[in-house]
């Protein structure tokens, strides 16, 4: 089975139920490792579903405010810059993630709302204890981005390109992230 069949099979699997659904029996029916499993959910919520992790197992949550990936590059300098266009204008910074060519999708989740929550962040990163995600992929990285509308993503996403910080998609990577303007 392809990856997009499976990643299709486990949406309907989740949709299906009402319960949470563990890794191992996804992995179980699907008949792929449970590390296939966690890097289709990576795949999966950078394709803008809204899949949540819990201690009983996979869960696809509904009503779900618009979101986007953006494919960022820029200096360890200009990382305050980049949150904070996003949770300036509304956003919610709901997570980074890099697509390294031989790891696959490693994703960090962050759910930040606030300069507050941006300070913190940078503040443990400038204990020296940890680094940026980004410094594996050589700056690029990816965040998925959450709001009220499209038009806070729109603005978001403009503010980004403003600031030069947008990058283009190569061909390996696996998904169109970005919304195609050409489809509204």
């Amino acid at each position: 089975m392809r990856g997009n069949e499976r990643r299709k099979k486990i949406l309907d699997i989740l949709s299906a139920g009402t319960a949470p659904v563990p890794g191992s029996k996804l992995a179980e029916m699907l008949n792929v490792s449970r590390q296939i499993i966690v890097q289709d959910m990576a795949l999966l919520r950078a394709e803008q579903h809204n899949i949540v992790s819990t201690n009983s197992g996979y869960v696809l949550l509904t009503n779900e405010r618009p979101t986007r990936v953006f494919k960022v590059r820029h200096t360890d300098e200009e990382a305050e810059t980049e949150m904070n266009i996003v949770v300036d204008n509304g956003g919610e910074l709901v997570d980074v993630f890099v697509f390294h060519k031989s790891y696959g999708v490693i994703r960090a989740d962050m759910n930040f709302t606030s300069r507050r929550d941006v300070k913190a962040f940078l503040r443990d990163i400038a204990s020296g204890k940890s680094s940026l995600l980004m410094k594996v992929t050589d700056g690029y990285h990816y965040h998925t981005v959450a709001a009220e509308d499209e038009s806070v993503l729109d603005i978001i996403q403009e503010q980004l390109e403003e600031k030069g910080f947008l990058a283009p998609l190569q061909e390996y990577e696996p998904i169109n992230f970005w919304k195609d303007a050409a489809d509204e």
